[in-house]
């Protein structure tokens, strides 16, 4: 395909509780994938290749059968308690107070040996470390560096945001009086956090020539060049989600509004200041081809535009696995099938207060996690061609025409179209460095931007609905040629065109 770095998912020995993030042995590979001297193997074979890997590292939590934790609930008195966050419940008995996990229920498990609830802001066998102890980061400082002495080239860093809680741990407000409130204000991007990441970036990855991403969910926008600014910086990038979820308008239509004033204060914020990681699908979100664009009669066509849409903008694209195939969403018929910790908590909550059983797999059908984890479809042998034995996950049955090996020998293929993306990207460096503008912002289909670097200018323009449309460009933007479209390459050069359903283009103009 032409990429440069590989970011793979959390590897590490794992009772697999949460599809690997919930980890109990750093320095191990799960024996579902193999041997340490399999990685080795691996991260040779790509470096001779001249690409690059990153992992995922997973520093808010461990698994509950990580041996630190196996400690640390043994006795109160352990050399290990507090390693991990622990709290007497409220006199009656009950949770420490009413924050919600972000897989349902209470953040705090009770733990009967010691009588203590433990803090868990994910599943119940992810319990969090506790940063305020000096010797848990003494102990992942020199897991991290472990890892970058092995020669991998940088982190993910999930969850970075949540590794600092908020003092006292006080009730959330509650205005719906539920049991459990959300409790993002309780443990994200709290004051103080700051400490922590800066001794975490001196003690690691400063240290090595490497590149970082971190997972920011709560970040806010202005402390953004905080977090990733070029001279001091923790991250290189981080991954934030002010775009996700603007297709979950009430008529079921992507928020062009919305999306395109997310989309550019990140582009026009951060420009000459840091770098965005740009991106549609990951292994937390639905397919995009199933929620953006339309998984039936225009999977190409659509995949492909949204693909360009975000494809040139300022930042490094990431791709996931099988989008650059156009893998769409999954519909298993039982919630025995399904993985996700998370969704089968909220089908027993709403199914025991009343949801139907049909309700909730359409729920579940449209946004489960689940819709990105299906194996890899290389070909249209037996379980995709994934393995010759059980994967862990069924296959989505569309894999007979959907696959590698068929879009290998499509010419007009998703995956061919990202082999052409990705390489006019190499060798534009407009397309890399240039500055970004908003063009056509109150056009309700079309989605426009300009890249402009040493009076050099490109123009990527995305229908990104359904239905044809018109767009005119400004008179002072007069084409050159035409570079890329997802539809096949037309001669019309024309500043008033007319664009098809999810039709895309990217131009090169005259000089400014």
């Amino acid at each position: 395909m032409g990429i440069d770095v590989i970011w793979i998912n959390p590897i590490y020995q794992s009772p697999n509780d949460d599809n690997g993030y919930d980890i109990s042995d750093f320095y191990d590979i799960m024996d579902d994938f193999g041997t340490m001297a399999d990685f080795d193997e691996l991260l040779k074979e790509v470096h001779d290749r001249g690409m690059k890997i990153i992992l995922d590292l997973v520093i808010n939590h461990t698994s509950d059968e990580h041996e630190w934790f196996l400690e640390s609930r043994s006795s109160k008195d352990n050399h290990y308690r507090d390693f991990y966050i622990w709290q007497p419940g409220k006199p009656d008995g009950s949770p420490v107070n009413n924050w919600e996990s972000f897989f349902g229920g209470s953040v705090w498990e009770y733990d009967e040996q010691t009588g203590e609830y433990y803090m868990h802001i994910f599943s119940k066998k992810q319990p969090d470390l506790n940063w305020e102890n000096p010797r848990v980061g003494k102990r992942l400082y020199e897991m991290t560096n472990w890892w970058l002495e092995k020669g991998i080239d940088g982190f993910r860093v999930d969850a970075i945001t949540h590794i600092k809680k908020k003092k006292g741990y006080p009730d959330l407000p509650n205005p719906k009086n539920r049991t459990f409130v959300p409790s993002n204000s309780g443990h994200a991007n709290q004051p103080g956090i700051d400490a922590f990441l800066s001794e975490f970036v001196e003690r690691t990855i400063k240290n090595y020539d490497v590149m970082t991403v971190g997972e920011a969910g709560g970040a806010k926008f202005e402390e953004a060049r905080h977090w990733i600014g070029e001279e001091d910086g923790y991250f290189n990038m981080i991954f934030q989600f002010d775009h996700l979820g603007l297709w979950k308008a009430k008529d079921g239509e992507l928020n062009m509004d919305e999306l395109k004033k997310a989309m550019t204060k990140w582009q026009k914020g951060l420009e000459g200041q840091g770098w965005n990681a740009l991106f549609i699908e990951n292994h937390d979100q639905p397919r995009s081809v199933s929620t953006w664009g339309e998984d039936n009669a225009f999977r190409k066509t659509s995949a492909k535009a949204f693909a360009t849409f975000y494809f040139f903008m300022q930042g490094t694209p990431f791709i996931y696995q099988g989008q650059e195939i156009g893998m769409t969403n999954v519909r298993f018929d039982s919630i025995e099938t399904y993985n996700d910790t998370g969704l089968i908590n909220l089908y027993e909550h709403e199914t025991k207060n009343g949801m139907s059983y049909e309700e909730m797999m359409s729920y579940i059908w449209k946004n489960g996690r689940d819709n990105a984890r299906t194996p890899m479809q290389w070909s249209s042998a037996p379980q995709a061609g994934f393995t010759t034995g059980t994967p862990w996950f069924g296959v989505n049955p569309n894999y007979p025409d959907i696959n590698v090996e068929e879009a290998v020998k499509d010419p007009d293929s998703i995956l061919n179209y990202y082999k052409k993306m990705i390489k006019l990207r190499k060798h534009t460096p407009a397309l890399i460095y240039g500055s970004y503008e908003l063009i056509a912002e109150a056009h309700p289909h079309v989605f426009a931007y300009l890249r402009l670097y040493k009076n050099v200018r490109y123009a990527v323009i995305v229908n990104l609905f359904n239905a044809a449309t018109e767009i005119r460009l400004s008179d002072d933007l007069e084409i050159e040629e035409l570079l890329l479209s997802n539809y096949s390459l037309i001669d019309e050069l024309n500043p008033s065109m007319q664009l098809g359903p999810y039709e895309a283009r990217v131009y090169r103009l005259a000089n400014s």
